[in-house]
């Protein structure tokens, strides 16, 4: 094999190469619940829905919250994937912005206004849950004093 030869195939394998890396993707990782919210720290919101983002890999559920001293302010709360919802009862027409909602689930560790969202109440007494990867889920068992008459454990 001649030296002309060997430089020739490096040099496709190389520019094969610079090809790859240059038409990459970029991938946006799924993370785990206790990555980024805190099971210790429940949040319950009275407010009114301004936007719902029906994207993978998890819908965002933005209200505005009334505070204590009268002022407003926007949280997120992350559901489920948009087809595991539309499972659970659903539609894109469900939660519209203004509706009034009431919404519980688990703080974001990070302190910013964004959370896990577990269940969801409707103005009309519907509760839907919300897909929660975490604490708290359909299959786990019930929270004392939240989803029973039974007095919080301590």
């Amino acid at each position: 094999m001649s030296a002309r030869s060997v430089i020739a195939g490096v040099s496709a394998v190389a520019g094969i190469c610079v090809w790859l890396v240059g038409t990459a993707v970029p991938v946006s990782a799924h993370h785990a619940f206790a990555a980024e919210f805190d099971a210790d720290s429940p949040v319950e919101f009275r407010g009114t829905v301004t936007k719902v983002e029906w994207i993978n890999p998890h819908v965002w559920i933005h209200l505005d919250v009334e505070k204590d001293d009268g002022t407003t302010e926007n949280w997120a709360f992350e559901a489920g994937t948009p087809n595991v919802l539309f499972r659970r009862g659903f539609t894109r027409r469900s939660l519209l912005p203004g509706a009034a909602v009431l919404v519980d689930g688990y703080q974001a560790k990070d302190g910013t206004n964004r959370a896990n969202g577990r269940d969801i109440t409707l103005a009309d007494g519907t509760k839907l849950f919300l897909g929660s990867s975490g604490t708290g889920a359909p299959w786990e068992l019930a929270r004392p004093g939240v989803d029973t008459a039974d007095p919080p454990r301590r």
